[in-house]
């Protein structure tokens, strides 16, 4: 009895898992924006995005069979009634001298064995003493439960990534609409100011014309920029498993500082630091048990096993009345001793082992691999933090530029040619500090990733 409550408490807490899992399937979509940080995206993405949701339900699939396998070493309890009715009774020739010596030798007789009814209740309980495959699948149940968790923080750790760099992606895109906006705001100025010049007849159309010309080119890359945007945050809320119609509002900033702190060499990194390595370690371990499992096969197996029941067998149909049952009750032990199985438990233990064998060259493997990802991803963040400083520094020196070819310009030692090219200049630098910080922000994800970070 005590068992049967310890099943519907299990049976309810899946129930009540499987419940939030679907509440959590289709978030709300509220008028309200949301405001997150990139640690709230990816603590929301933590709990509604498609991938997580499955691996967490795979999780919990893995708990359910492990239960299932603790089943197996319990008692198996089953009942059966049977009841039988004979119309026509099988009769069968008898040799009655048999049964009376004065009958001549060789006389027959047909004989009913049996009765028109027949009723029977049985109850059989098995139980496992010894059996090696049930012994190893109790002992691997930590290691699956363990398989499944890391299956799910390697979903974690991918969408981390995912996240990290949707976000950032948005971040840069808003600096950058930032800056061009502020482009727009000065040649708009410019424009201004060369058409009241223009008025007084101290320049030329045509210096107005190739300042239209450059403000339109601007408002045609705000226009290219701000779709762009559009597009980052809808691929943002699909990364996290929000509504792509729930307003968001990104809180962070993107520093620069912030891109290059916490750049050197991790000293203190083991392999064991990537989940992708846990995860194949923890795979070995079961694939160790199955080699174990086939090798304890040539072990006997020990089971106790008993019945009980009553039966009762009458000519006319009658079990309402007070008539007597006869019950029986048998138990006894069953050994199975397997002694030739044409060599299959050897040949299965020989593929068992391969598969371990294989499993340490895929460690072997994946610890080049990380070896390599965490080189190449050191130097190519700090190539590109070397390349957004460069970047940083250029936008610099063309601001300078344009702001002595204006000072000219508005002097009238300079020409409008003069003011479109450092204007041309500065854009191109500040287009490639955008490419610049986007690789950073890249490179940054994938750098901490490579240590196991994330």
């Amino acid at each position: 009895m005590h068992f049967k409550w310890k099943l519907v408490a299990l049976a309810g807490t899946m129930l009540h898992a499987l419940t939030c899992a679907h509440a959590q399937q289709q978030p709300a979509v509220s008028s309200e924006p949301l405001r997150f940080s990139a640690q709230d995206a990816i603590s929301y993405a933590l709990t509604h995005q498609y991938d997580i949701r499955n691996a967490k339900l795979d999780e919990l699939n893995q708990l359910a069979v492990n239960r299932e396998v603790s089943g197996l070493a319990l008692p198996q309890v089953s009942a059966t009634g049977l009841f039988q009715h004979n119309p026509i009774i099988q009769k069968q020739l008898v040799d009655i001298s048999n049964f009376d010596p004065s009958a001549p030798k060789g006389t027959t007789v047909p004989i009913a064995f049996g009765l028109a009814y027949n009723a029977l209740g049985q109850v059989d309980v098995n139980q496992t003493l010894f059996d090696p495959s049930v012994l190893v699948a109790l002992q691997a149940r930590k290691t699956l439960e363990d398989l499944a968790r890391k299956g799910v923080e390697r979903s974690e750790v991918e969408i981390k990534a995912a996240v990290y760099k949707a976000y950032f992606n948005v971040l840069a895109a808003d600096k950058a609409l930032g800056i061009l906006d502020s482009n727009r705001v000065r040649l708009n100025t410019m424009l201004a100011e060369t058409r009241e010049i223009y008025k007084n007849g101290l320049v030329e159309k045509l210096d107005v014309d190739r300042l239209v010309v450059q403000v339109n080119n601007l408002e045609s890359q705000l226009t290219r920029l701000k779709q762009v945007r559009e597009t980052g945050i809808a691929a943002l809320k699909f990364q996290i498993g929000m509504p792509v119609k729930q307003p968001l509002i990104l809180t962070d900033t993107l520093g620069n500082n912030a891109l290059k702190a916490d750049i050197q060499e991790q000293d203190a990194f083991t392999y064991q630091n990537r989940i992708e390595y846990q995860l194949l370690e923890t795979q070995r371990q079961a694939l160790e048990y199955d080699l174990k499992r086939y090798r304890l096969q040539g072990l006997p197996s020990l089971y106790l096993f008993g019945q009980g029941g009553a039966s009762r067998a009458t000519g006319k149909f009658d079990y309402f009345s007070s008539q007597s049952w006869y019950g029986y009750v048998s138990y006894g032990l069953n050994l199975k001793v397997p002694i030739f199985t044409g060599f299959q438990r050897l040949r299965k233990v020989d593929q068992a082992l391969i598969k371990v064998r294989q499993a340490d060259i895929d460690m072997e493997q994946l610890r080049g691999a990380i070896d390599l990802e965490q080189v190449n991803s050191a130097t190519t963040l700090r190539n590109n933090i070397s390349t957004l400083e460069n970047e940083e520094e250029n936008i610099g020196l063309a601001e300078e530029v344009w702001k002595t070819t204006m000072i000219k310009y508005r002097e009238g030692v300079g020409s409008s040619v003069e003011v479109i090219n450092a204007e041309t200049a500065l854009l191109m630098a500040q287009n490639n500090y955008f490419t610049a910080l986007f690789n950073v922000i890249v490179a940054r994800v994938d750098y901490l990733k490579a240590y196991g970070k994330l």
